[in-house]
């Protein structure tokens, strides 16, 4: 696919042939960028983020350095639990969630290009729902016969007894991370840090999952 398929929807040149460059290092063979769109800040358009939908992910593109580099934070569609998008006046907000509690989003999007983002990113999820019934198929038919006999064996059974403790140990982590970002969301709310500041502390605090 070349940098042309992704300006259809008048999207940033400038912004968008900086991801494209980055996508060609990033993406793995196999793996196809299906829509890019960019920012577009009322007044002043400087230094836009940036959002691609492959087939495999969702990668959010924010630049740093004074626009010398690109800082991005990607999440696999497996991982993704919910995807939105909201008009407003001005432009759009499309934002994500994960199965972590995670949430990460742009503002000021056009509202086509918004659009576009939502419906390819719905197909993408639809594919993986897909591909896990595929791949799980067997498993959930093995249970779905043995309820009536087993089920008194596995309520006995001392196996979930061990299986017990490490729970509470493996949720600790993403707990940290969305009591992290909820005072970072608070102090984004209450107008003491801007949208841009409140993406890059996302960044930084997702980066380090």
């Amino acid at each position: 696919m070349t940098i042309e398929n992704f300006l259809q929807d008048q999207q940033d040149p400038k912004a968008a042939e900086k991801v494209y460059s980055r996508l060609k290092e990033l993406l793995p063979t196999g793996e196809e960028a299906l829509y890019l769109a960019t920012q577009k800040k009322p007044l002043v358009n400087i230094l836009p983020d940036c959002i691609v939908v492959t087939t495999r992910r969702v990668l959010f593109f924010t630049p740093a350095n004074l626009g010398l580099s690109l800082k991005f934070v990607d999440f696999m569609w497996k991982d993704v639990a919910d995807v939105n998008m909201k008009e407003e006046i001005i432009g759009a907000v499309f934002t994500i969630k994960t199965t972590q509690g995670a949430e990460m989003g742009v503002d000021y999007l056009p509202k086509v290009q918004a659009r576009k983002l939502y419906q390819y990113s719905q197909q993408c999820r639809e594919e993986e729902r897909r591909r896990k019934e595929r791949e799980t198929g067997h498993i959930i038919n093995i249970p779905a016969e043995q309820p009536q006999a087993a089920a008194p064996q596995v309520a006995a059974a001392p196996a979930p007894a061990p299986v017990a403790p490490p729970a509470p140990v493996v949720e600790t982590k993403p707990d940290e991370l969305t009591e992290k970002l909820k005072k970072l969301k608070t102090l984004f709310d209450n107008g003491l840090i801007s949208q841009e500041e409140y993406n890059q502390k996302k960044l930084d605090l997702l980066s380090d999952l």
